[in-house]
Parts: C-alpha cells; structure tokens; sequence
C-alpha cells in the first residue's frame, strides 16, 4: 500500500458545487399537511353527521341481528379517515373500524375506553353531539392524543364514535417549538459573546494589545455563528420530502477526496492521521455538495471527539449490495444508552466538550438526513474508550465489474 499526499479520484470530475439557499422550513410544511388532511376528514366528518342529521327525521329499519346497518350508511362511515365505532343502546359495539381495534379502542364488541363509553351515554340519553380530546396510551411515553366526535344517528338508538388520531401533528408542534428555542439557544450565545466583546474592545481601544486578543475572540465567535447558521440552511434543505435538488451521477471517490481536504486544517491540528482505503470506483446517484457536507461532518466529529496524534480512518466498500462511506476514530467513544439520541437536532453526548470543539450539535442531524434523502442510512458502533465507526449506506448505481477490476487504496493525505 502506498502513499500519497492528496488522494486522487478514480472516477470523472466531480461538477461545480451550487450553493445552498433556504427554501423554507419544513417542518412548518409537515403541520401544513396536517392541515389539510385535517380538513378533508372534516368534510368528510360533516357528511356522516348531515346523514345522522337526516335519518333523525326518517323511520330507519333496524339493523339486522347480524348488526348490519342500513343502507349508505355503512358506504359513508367506511370513506372516514377515522377509527369509527357505532354503539347501540346496550353499549354493544355494532361496527368498528381496524384502526379502532388497532388502538385497542374496542375489544370484544366493547367500548374499552370509559370516557368514550360516558360520552356515548350521554348522547344516548339527550342526542347532543359532542367534542372533547382524549390521551390514550399506557404510559407517558407512549401515549396517543384523539379529537373525538360522537353523535347520534338516528337509527334506532345508534350512537357513532369518531377518534381523530393527532399525534403526528402533535409531535410535528412540538418538534417545531423545540426547534425554535434550541435555535434562539444557540444563537443567543454567539451573538452575547460578539456583544460583549464589542464593548470590551471599545473600552480597552488605548490598548493595542488587549484589542488584536480580544479580536481574535470575535472571528472565533463569528465564526461559530456563521457555521450554526450554514448548518441550519443545510438541515432545511434536506429534511423535507422534497426531491433532490441536484440528482447525478456521483463519484465516490471524489466524495472522499473533497471531505478529507476541507478537514485536513482541523486534523493537522490536532496532529491525527487521516486514512483513506477502500474501493476505487463506486458511484451513486444523488446530491454531490450533500455527500461532501455529510461526510466532512463524520470526519469533523472523529477528528474533534479522538485524542490528539491518532488515526481516522475513512473507509469506502460495498456492502450487501450498497455503498457504504464509513469514518473509524480511535477516541472516546459513545455510551450504548446515548445511540439512539445522537442523530437528534441540538443532541449532544456531552455538553461542555462540544462547546470546547465548537460544534453546533446539527452535524448528525444532516448526516442523516442526507441518508434519507439519497434512499439509503446512516449507521453506528461504539464502545466506550475504543472509539467508534459511523457508516453512511447508500444504493450502488452499478455494481463493480470484478474483484480484480476494483482497485484497494490506503492514502495518507
């Protein structure tokens, strides 16, 4: 194996980055289209309450002893995007919908829910329709919120049920409003710092000295806020379901090369070796820019998270079929009961040490998301005090040709 001090790509050239601009928050999208699925049940709601309306003021035939209802009413209940449950008068469930029994709404022919068994009561009793939300779960953790209608309908003492499952939207508000105070967090520390420092250099303006250190505090201050802000852009420009932007054929080979550059300043810093071995040769198809920014991040974060003078190691391989792009450190690695948060927004293992390193707790975040984005996963393994080894698994445009066609490199940039 041999060495060499820039690795050079197998495959053609990569094409002139773009850069990123912000399209709009996603997640304000993800509500929107709650939105609107919330309003088309809605309707939908309406046209099952006009036919109980309707059928108050008509002699239905009761329902068979088999439980069927009349006719058309069964056609309008099964078009709702609801867990349905009608009820008759002995609280005998007559109909309900999978998603109802699913919940673990009925079971048994059952109303198992005591509000909901209450609520249908007294609407039996009065014929008022009414409304309320309920939270539905065996514990905190998994718990589920409904929007729950239940109405009369008119036939022969029949009470219908409506749940309105909300708690993807409740989780899409919720993400949203911790998104918008980390981000107020973040960036209300930079900027103080900027502030203050600021004032500290106007005070000291007779001291030539005082001012050039506490300067170079300021670059390093904008810096971090510059660098929080391109994280940001990055993340709303790949969480969305939205499709690719840029969608080619793309290189591996010079995904790799362009990373290990724009992280060599940091590793020689810090004295660490890169490694760069694998197959030669690899394409996928999607986002080039996006390939690079995840894997400078994997990179970024082995260097910042390994002790000083060791090795990083960037590995490119076929795996099951797909190409996989991984980073092995030799640092501190990641508790078991931390490794299914690290990919969360703003997550940090530890707090203080990412403040030293500067890090702005995104870059996992996009990572994964850049996975998502291009159809395939991000993967990890770790053991504290051995190190770890992040894996960024995406689908092979074309598989090699032969093992002796593939070519094994280890460069040492």
């Amino acid at each position: 194996m041999g060495e060499r001090p820039d690795p050079v790509p197998f495959c053609s050239a990569r094409t002139p980055r773009k850069p990123l601009t912000i399209r709009h928050v996603n997640i304000e999208m993800a509500a929107g289209l709650a939105g609107l699925v919330g309003l088309i049940g809605g309707l939908a709601t309406g046209l099952a309450i006009r036919f109980s309306e309707a059928a108050q003021g008509k002699s239905s035939p009761p329902p068979d002893a088999a439980g069927a209802l009349p006719k058309g009413l069964a056609a309008v209940l099964g078009v709702l995007p609801f867990s349905v449950v009608v009820v008759d008068r002995e609280d005998r469930v007559r109909r309900s919908s999978p998603a109802a029994r699913a919940l673990g709404i009925v079971k048994d022919e059952r109303l198992m829910v005591d509000e909901l068994l209450a609520l249908s009561r007294l609407v039996q009793r009065d014929g008022e329709i009414r409304e309320t939300e309920l939270q539905l779960g065996p514990s905190r953790h998994d718990t589920r919120w409904f929007a729950v209608r239940v109405a009369p309908l008119g036939v022969q003492g029949l009470v219908l049920v409506l749940a309105e499952d909300l708690t993807e939207l409740r989780r899409v508000e919720s993400i949203r409003r911790d998104f918008a105070a980390n981000v107020s967090h973040e960036l209300k520390t930079p900027v103080g710092a900027l502030l203050l420092l600021a004032e500290t250099v106007e005070a000291a303006a007779d001291d030539e000295e005082a001012v050039r250190r506490f300067a170079g505090r300021m670059q390093l201050e904008a810096a971090r806020l510059s660098s929080l802000v391109q994280d940001l852009i990055t993340l709303s420009h790949v969480q969305g379901d939205e499709p690719l932007a840029e969608d080619q054929r793309v290189c591996l080979d010079a995904v790799v090369a362009e990373a290990v550059d724009r992280a060599r300043t940091t590793a020689e810093g810090k004295g660490t070796e890169l490694v760069v071995t694998g197959v030669q040769g690899l394409e996928v198809r999607g986002d080039q820019e996006l390939l690079n920014t995840a894997l400078k991040n994997l990179i970024d974060n082995a260097v910042s998270y390994s002790p000083e003078r060791t090795r990083v190691t960037v590995e490119t391989r076929v795996l099951d079929g797909r190409a996989e792009l991984s980073v092995t450190d030799q640092g501190i690695g990641i508790p078991e009961r931390e490794l299914e948060r690290i990919f969360e927004r703003f997550y940090r293992v530890d707090p203080a040490r990412s403040r030293e390193t500067g890090g702005t707790g995104l870059g996992l975040a996009i990572v994964k998301h850049v996975a998502t984005k291009h159809g395939g996963e991000v993967t990890v393994w770790s053991k504290e005090g051995s190190g770890s080894t992040f894996g960024l698994r995406l689908p092979l445009l074309e598989h090699p040709r032969s093992p002796e066609e593939q070519s094994v490199r280890e460069d040492i940039p």
